[in-house]
């Protein structure tokens, strides 16, 4: 298992702060919930991908830069190629040759003279410095300098932004279009990253209703897989399967059969502790093994996971609001460790800001409030029940206070995005 120096890496987090209600014993809190699942988490076979189909993927291994960047010196400017020493204001040098971008012509710089040369044109042999166009006097086969010129004046010299060998992209970094555009500039074509991962979408409820059919008194519409598969596709997993199933054991159990050679089955709804909660013991009559249920965060106390074989199973709470914070906090970090993701593509993004209101947690679990971050103030939402989607669909940033934390209005706190 993981330990919990490591997990406060990933989240950023004071874990020995993390407090859990002794009213239920069998809650446990974040960090021993993260521990457990992120011990089952085995990264997947890395794969061969062309560079053009690697964004948002995860390098499987170190990558060396195998050429310099640039790759020989060259010129930052339009203007002239010339010899320092043999310069000052107001003198005169002869203009011998021209060297364009492109193929090297093998041109020399001499004391004297000049050579016209274009923006990562090669630098000719002799020469070490370049005079913009904008300082010189062109007169026929002559031009006159209007500006001191020191060696190594708008030279681009080989290997002064990348070195050969050195490490450019880490094992487990993920894959951006500058992270592209650097290994294209290497001449690299393809690259190993970790593998795709695969997930099935299992939504409880007799109450649910697609947004295809109109509702019936009493329904609702699903607005939890709809969620749950954006939020997997932003990661990158590949959603093979979807699911709704009423309160009825036997469909739940039949569901997660189905969905058993994905990587990971996610099921919303039905992990409490109702009488027509059936996801348990669906998911022990399909061999599943229970790591852990019932977790000390809020929004999101009944969550669950599981597994069965090397399918990882989650059960997050039904009310949309619980289901997307379990799903930041214990789901996202799983099948990013999956996917080959290092610790520091894992964690959460956090900044600072300062609080727009006051708050005050006058509960016995750590709790997640949204709220929305602009210009460096985080604004708490007015509203934070689980079941609210329009405060959850306006906030960007989550703020963790702990139990009986009271924080002021206009104090510094660390808020985490998943953006």
């Amino acid at each position: 298992m993981l330990p919990r120096t490591q997990l406060q890496s990933i989240f950023c987090l004071d874990w020995r702060k993390l407090v859990v209600s002794t009213k239920d014993s069998d809650v446990i809190d974040q960090a021993e919930a993260l521990t457990r699942i992120l011990s089952r988490m085995r990264p997947l076979r890395p794969r061969n991908v062309a560079l053009a189909d690697s964004l948002g993927c995860f390098a499987a291994h170190d990558i060396a830069a195998p050429i310099a960047l640039p790759p020989f010196d060259n010129s930052a400017m339009d203007g002239y190629a010339i010899l320092a020493r043999s310069c000052h204001v107001g003198a005169r040098l002869r203009v011998t040759g021209e060297q364009p971008a492109g193929g090297d012509l093998h041109l020399r710089g001499r004391e004297g003279d000049a050579i016209r040369i274009f923006t990562g044109a090669p630098l000719p042999d002799g020469a070490d410095a370049v005079i913009m166009q904008e300082d010189v006097e062109r007169q026929g086969e002559q031009i006159i300098l209007r500006s001191e010129v020191r060696p190594g004046d708008f030279v681009r010299r080989s290997g002064g932004d990348v070195a050969a060998g050195q490490k450019i992209v880490s094992a487990g970094e993920r894959i951006r279009p500058e992270t592209i555009a650097l290994l294209a500039a290497q001449g690299v074509c393809s690259i190993e990253v970790g593998g795709e991962a695969t997930a099935a979408i299992i939504a409880t409820g007799d109450e649910l209703a697609s947004g295809s059919e109109p509702l019936r008194p009493g329904q609702i519409y699903d607005a939890n897989t709809p969620m749950i598969h954006a939020l997997l596709q932003e990661l990158g997993v590949r959603v093979r399967s979807v699911a709704c199933c009423a309160d009825r054991q036997e469909s739940i159990t039949n569901a997660v059969q189905a969905g058993r050679d994905c990587d990971v089955i996610i099921i919303s709804g039905g992990v409490s502790v109702g009488a027509r909660d059936f996801v348990k013991p669906a998911l022990a009559a399909a061999g599943a093994q229970l790591e852990l249920w019932r977790v000390a965060v809020k929004p999101g106390k009944p969550f669950l996971f599981g597994h069965a074989s090397q399918c990882a199973m989650f059960g997050l709470p039904g009310n949309p609001v619980s289901a997307f914070v379990t799903l930041l906090l214990f789901v996202r970090p799983a099948v990013l460790r999956l996917m080959g993701a290092s610790d520091d593509a894992i964690r959460l993004p956090s900044w600072s800001a300062s609080l727009a209101t006051g708050v005050f947690n006058d509960g016995e679990r750590p709790h997640y409030m949204r709220g929305a971050l602009r210009g460096g103030e985080f604004l708490p939402l007015a509203r934070q029940e689980s079941h609210a989607v329009f405060g959850l669909s306006q906030s960007n940033a989550l703020l963790l206070v702990q139990p009986g934390q009271r924080i002021a209005k206009g104090e510094t706190v660390r808020i985490f995005t998943w953006k």
